[in-house]
């Protein structure tokens, strides 16, 4: 069977270092020039000829990042490396899935070609925006979920009186699986947006009084709709609300946004790192899934029993 060898782009160094440790290996020999001008040239120090290579990179802000995991594929594929997987802890631009007003890009479509461009083979990811991104590959996609951490660290916790709520209409089908896996009932929250990143009000459907609510989504960005949310559950006379959002994205005013709203906890995995510490933010790493999932697509076994901790 063919070496493995793992990469790491800048942006994820911390998380490849993990995954590395949890897969028992270490990271491959990559340096990341730089000309004057900016632009970069990835050299890979070692040889990875009929290689498993793995390059591991996030591609959230700034784009750079995904512009380095590209030249990555680019080398490796230029160095006769045998079978060469994007591993994408956070996938960008995913929430742009779709036209959904005149005359915008489709830019989750537009990163599967760039990326089939540049040579990869395969993409390992978790927790897809939306999970029909799927079928803009031409290419396998192991589409990791974060319920194997989630439902490990919840099943340690007292959940007498807990219920799961979606923040939006968008998200229950996620939050109906964590209901169903530990047989709790499921509320919505229905909320309006003015535009982007603004919502205008939340609407609870369902009965959450005297309960301790857990608000299931994919990420969390400027945190005002899980903010909004926890506020309007506690309206409804929820006794706690704590939320579980797989990458804590958290731009702009996100981090006042927590600190200030009813929010008891705010618990996210380490695909994006943070960019301060908060009292109400907790991280679970995701490092042990990815070395897990990577081993078993070297060894051609099943990623599906991965899921929910399998």
């Amino acid at each position: 069977m063919a070496d493995v060898k793992l990469f790491s782009g800048t942006s994820s160094r911390y998380l490849a270092e993990k995954i590395a440790d949890f897969y028992g290996d270490e990271l491959g020999m990559l340096e990341l020039q730089r000309f004057s001008d900016g632009e970069m040239q990835p050299v890979i120090n070692e040889s990875v000829r009929g290689s498993y290579v793995f390059f591991i990179q996030s591609t959230f802000s700034p784009p750079s990042n995904l512009l380095e995991l590209l030249l990555m594929i680019d080398a490796a594929k230029r160095a006769s490396a045998g079978y060469i997987t994007a591993v994408i802890p956070y996938f960008g631009y995913a929430r742009q899935d779709r036209k959904d007003k005149p005359r915008v890009p489709i830019s989750a479509r537009l990163l599967a070609n760039l990326l089939e461009a540049a040579g990869t083979n395969r993409v390992m990811t978790m927790d897809f925006h939306a999970d029909q991104i799927q079928g803009f590959f031409d290419i396998p996609v192991d589409h990791l979920l974060s319920d194997a951490i989630y439902t490990e660290h919840l099943s340690k916790q007292d959940l007498e009186h807990v219920i799961f709520a979606s923040p939006d209409v968008g998200g229950v089908k996620r939050a109906r699986q964590y209901s169903v896996h530990f047989n709790k009932q499921l509320v919505i929250c229905d909320k309006h947006r003015v535009r982007a990143n603004e919502v205008a009000g939340i609407n609870v459907i369902g009965n959450v009084d005297g309960a301790d609510v857990i608000l299931v989504d994919d990420l969390v960005d400027t945190a005002g709709t899980l903010c909004k949310a926890a506020d309007a559950l506690i309206a409804k006379g929820a006794r706690t609300v704590k939320a579980i959002c797989t990458h804590a994205v958290l731009s702009g005013a996100a981090y006042e946004n927590i600190s200030q709203s009813a929010l008891h906890e705010l618990i996210v995995t380490d695909t994006i790192p943070l960019r301060k510490k908060s009292d109400k933010i907790k991280v679970l790493s995701s490092a042990k899934l990815f070395a897990r999932a990577i081993r078993n697509t070297h060894e051609h076994k099943s990623i599906a029993a991965l899921f929910l901790g399998k």
